[in-house]
């Protein structure tokens, strides 16, 4: 793909820098790889008109700085017309690989663009988590 180099003669692909410079600040990627990744092909899957991907491994007995639970909000015109387990199925299978190997638990919110304007334009929070094991 196509790269673009700085000063320092460091490359990156071009996705990278627009992912980097969309948040309004440099987001250290290598910081955050599974976050960049499901980023990165959300963003090629849906072309979505609003995309969050959120951080929850802090909520659960997991390290610090863990990446294994996830929250992604998901606003596409792909989801038009298709119900919300098939919308789910479709993220779900974006992810796959993601899924199979660093991701834990993934919610999944999934709207049209007419839906999300409609709506209060928030997220639900997640519960606390109960410690597994069904503490």
């Amino acid at each position: 793909g196509l790269r673009r180099c700085n000063r320092f003669r460091v490359c990156s692909p071009l996705w990278m820098q627009r992912l980097w410079y969309s948040t309004g600040r440099v987001m250290a990627a290598a910081e955050r790889p599974v976050e960049a990744a499901l980023r990165m092909k959300l963003t090629e899957a849906f072309k979505p008109h609003h995309l969050e991907v959120m951080n929850e491994s802090h909520m659960h007995s997991v390290p610090r700085g863990s990446e294994s639970h996830f929250k992604v909000l998901v606003v596409s015109d792909r989801f038009e017309g298709m119900p919300l387990l098939a919308r789910h199925k479709l993220v779900n299978e974006t992810l796959k690989d993601e899924l199979a190997t660093k991701i834990h638990a993934l919610s999944i919110v999934a709207r049209t663009a007419a839906q999300w304007e409609a709506s209060s334009k928030t997220v639900e929070r997640s519960p606390a988590c109960a410690g597994g094991f069904g503490k």
